[in-house]
């Protein structure tokens, strides 16, 4: 499942999250994106993406409460969320994953590219 497989991708860098924008667009997914987190649960309601891809620091709210806010809601508590970000530390990953995110990817340690490739991976899951 990747043709037209939906994905919100929450980043707050502009570069960045053009850059995933522009990949995800190529390989075949249907994107939309917000650069900061305090819209992600209204968006996700409205959008029912196949996957979320959310960054932790950002302004609005950051990517822990967005995942609790999500998780706390009847209409997306089930909905894929991964972790996309540059805090590697293994406290985050743990809060990341107790919270009910399927997967934690550390921006810096992986290609655009790779990260698709590991978003199709969750998607079968």
């Amino acid at each position: 499942m990747a043709d037209g497989a939906k994905v919100l991708i929450v980043e707050d860098d502009p570069m960045i999250l053009d850059m995933y924008v522009h990949k995800f667009e190529q390989e075949g997914f249907v994107v939309s994106s917000l650069d900061r987190g305090d819209k992600v649960v209204e968006i996700a309601e409205k959008d029912k993406p196949d996957i979320i891809m959310l960054d932790i620091i950002m302004p609005g709210l950051d990517g822990f409460s967005v995942l609790e806010a999500l998780r706390n809601n009847s209409k997306t508590k089930d909905f894929k969320v991964v972790m996309l970000t540059n805090l590697g530390q293994d406290e985050d990953k743990e809060k990341g994953k107790k919270l009910g995110a399927l997967g934690y990817i550390v921006k810096s340690t992986k290609t655009p590219g790779e990260v698709v490739k590991q978003v199709r991976e969750f998607l079968k899951k």
